[in-house]
């Protein structure tokens, strides 16, 4: 099976315009872009035949291309990052030279995801060839959980929680910390709530059926385009995966921009 990762990256971000040209500071000083950085942590994935960025933005595509990585330009009126895998697999000459049997989305304020959450997503699309879409699922250890309480507290819209059914296809996605857990140290220190990695796994076809569906009125309101596959009825399979001493967290905020830093400066991140 081949397998291609797109990184799709805009620059008119409501809540943190020019994101992806952010630059974070690694372990010994040294800043790189955030694009940069995800570029790189999509790199060290194995079982990758191909890594491209998907923008609509010439400044995002000038520091891809100084970089060296390959770019593949869509429409500025993509509204999120599927849509804006669909458009870049959708046509033109990029189509016609990747063949992919799994498309990644991976998500460009994501520089701290490791390896083996992708990797954990290529497997199972690989053991279950009908299996259309699938993303990974982290469970909260108490200091991510307390970020998300804090930023919910503080009113910032920050990382986004999951809850699925027996066979592990999700139920729901939500910007609130679903189930409820309270908001008190003993409650949270006692919840089990699961954080969604921003992060997808497709087959060609599933993001075809995407690109024809209009947005739906939840995913409008929670703002997370996986919640139009719910909203069509295609099951989102949730692939749980293990931190492995690693802190996860998304670029979500411009107060992200430290907790980032601090992360890459616990792991020795240049």
């Amino acid at each position: 099976m081949t397998v291609t990762v797109l990184i799709p990256a805009r620059y008119a971000s409501s809540r943190f315009p020019g994101k992806p040209l952010v630059r974070l500071r690694g372990a010994g000083g040294e800043e790189k872009t955030l694009i940069r950085r995800t570029w790189e942590a999509a790199g060290a994935v194995n079982g990758v035949d191909r890594v491209a960025i998907a923008t609509d933005d010439d400044r995002i595509a000038e520091e891809a291309a100084a970089m060296g990585a390959e770019v593949v330009m869509t429409s500025a009126d993509c509204r999120n990052g599927t849509e804006r895998c669909a458009d870049a697999l959708g046509g033109g000459t990029f189509r016609e030279t990747v063949g992919s049997d799994i498309v990644i989305n991976f998500q460009g304020d994501a520089p701290l995801t490791p390896a083996w959450f992708v990797e954990a997503l290529i497997q199972a699309m690989k053991d279950d060839p009908d299996l259309q879409v699938a993303t990974p699922i982290l469970r909260c250890d108490e200091r991510a959980l307390r970020g998300f309480v804090e930023d919910r507290k503080a009113g910032r819209v920050g990382a986004t929680t999951v809850v699925f059914g027996p066979g592990r296809d999700a139920i729901y996605f939500s910007k609130e910390v679903i189930p409820y857990t309270g908001d008190t140290q003993d409650s949270i220190g006692k919840a089990v709530v699961y954080h969604h990695v921003g992060i997808y796994a497709y087959r060609p076809a599933a993001l075809s059926a995407y690109a024809a569906w209009s947005e739906g009125w939840l995913e409008r309101a929670e703002g997370l385009e996986q919640l139009r596959f719910l909203e069509n009825g295609w099951p989102v399979r949730c692939v749980e995966v293990e931190s492995r001493g690693a802190h996860f967290w998304e670029l979500n905020n411009p107060v992200d921009v430290e907790r980032i830093e601090a992360v890459l400066a616990e792991r020795g991140t240049p």
